[in-house]
Parts: C-alpha cells; structure tokens; sequence
C-alpha cells in the first residue's frame, strides 16, 4: 500500500504534543482566571484545557510505546503492512 498526500514535516509533527499540552494548560490557567467573573466560560474554557492537556499526553505516549514496540522487531517496516503482506 502506498501513501499518498501531504505530510507535516518532521519538526512540526515532533513537536505537536507539545503544542497541543501548552494550549491545553494555557486553557486552564485561563479558566482560573475566568473563574471568578464568568461562571460559564471558565468551565468550558477548564473542560476545553483539559481534554486538550489529556490529548496530548495521549498522542506523547502512544508516540513513545509504538516507537518502542517497532524497535523490538527485525524488520520496522512490516508493522505498518496489514494482511496485505501476507498474500
């Protein structure tokens, strides 16, 4: 199977969890502040903050352990094949 498309570069995609922990802790302190003079919007701004934070932890970790399982097999490569390499 080939891919096609566009693709990020490799810096920009590296440091997208990053981007994405910064804007979700950003959120929050903005909620945190918000608290006190807009009831609603600091909740959805903490809610926004914080599933962004979660995300990007996520993306960080599955990152790291896809990373650590390709490295324990002889050929990288053929993780990313489906049943397609097998016929």
């Amino acid at each position: 199977m080939e891919r096609t498309g566009r693709h990020l570069s490799r810096p920009l995609y590296e440091g997208l969890p990053w981007l994405y922990m910064a804007c979700g802790v950003a959120a929050l302190t903005a909620s945190y502040l918000l608290a006190a003079s807009h009831g609603t919007a600091s909740l959805l701004a903490g809610l926004l903050g914080l599933l962004t934070l979660v995300g990007g932890i996520v993306v960080l970790l599955r990152r790291r352990d896809y990373r650590r399982l390709r490295s324990q097999y002889a050929d990288p490569d053929s993780l990313g094949r489906g049943d397609e390499s097998q016929s």
